[in-house]
């Protein structure tokens, strides 16, 4: 067995954490969570979609997402929608007022991925990212 210091995973959760350090303080300004901007984010760049659908893009698990999409349709943020093609079907979209923050916000977490990219450099970001894209493919049989 490898030390721990040399696990895949905890190798991956240490890069996550430092990669948030980026964007963690504009996300606190925000009041926002990483998930619930991940949310956002994924309704932003997608218009409208089912809670699976939701979950799966944001990778988060269905009770976590279930509690954010409550909470931003109590506040204004998340519409529901029933589908026009099959009325048993639910979409998830962004109201006015969150896609306002996002326009607002989404300036500022540009300039923290470039401070990111800075920092780390373009062409091994580019290699990070296709590793990282690799390993998300990898199956076990």
């Amino acid at each position: 067995m490898k030390k721990l210091e040399d696990s895949l995973t905890l190798q991956l959760l240490r890069a996550r954490e430092s990669a948030m350090m980026f964007f963690r303080p504009i996300l606190q300004e925000t009041g926002f969570t990483e998930q619930q901007w991940r949310v956002i984010r994924v309704l932003n760049d997608n218009g409208e979609l089912e809670a699976r659908q939701l979950a799966e893009k944001c990778c988060i698990l269905s009770p976590s997402l279930t509690r954010i999409i409550s909470r931003f349709e109590k506040d204004g943020l998340i519409i529901r929608n029933r589908s026009t093609k099959d009325q048993r079907i639910t979409l998830l979209s962004l109201s006015d007022e969150a896609s306002q923050i996002f326009q607002e916000v989404s300036p500022k977490i540009d300039q923290a991925y470039d401070q990111l990219i800075q920092k780390f450099g373009k062409d091994k970001m580019a290699e990070l990212s296709e590793l990282l894209t690799a390993v998300s493919k990898l199956e076990v049989k």
